[in-house]
């Protein structure tokens, strides 16, 4: 399933990202090497992480919730999940 997913994080949730970073950072390399992910970006402003933006590419819709499920900042609670916004996409084909 491809979705573009905007998470901005809950409030003061900086020092929660640092903590979940490592593995967030693992996770996702893994799947974009799979092909899972197609992008992932921090949403910055005034020079601070504040939110993220991913690009999937999930198999189906199961595969796709139990990543959004499993995501460390998920469970890290860093991602506000009440204003997530996951809009279905369709990702142009590489040349």
């Amino acid at each position: 399933m491809q979705y573009l997913v905007i998470a901005y994080d809950n409030e003061n949730a900086l020092e929660k990202r640092m903590a979940a970073r490592p593995a967030h950072v693992e996770a996702t390399q893994k799947l974009m090497a799979e092909g899972k992910i197609v992008s992932a970006c921090a949403l910055i402003e005034d020079d601070v992480m504040v939110g993220s933006s991913v690009v999937t590419n999930f198999d189906s819709e199961d595969a796709f919730n139990d990543w959004l499920e499993n995501e460390p900042y998920v469970k890290g609670g860093v991602w506000d999940m009440e204003e997530i916004q996951i809009v279905p996409i369709k990702v142009m084909p590489k040349a």
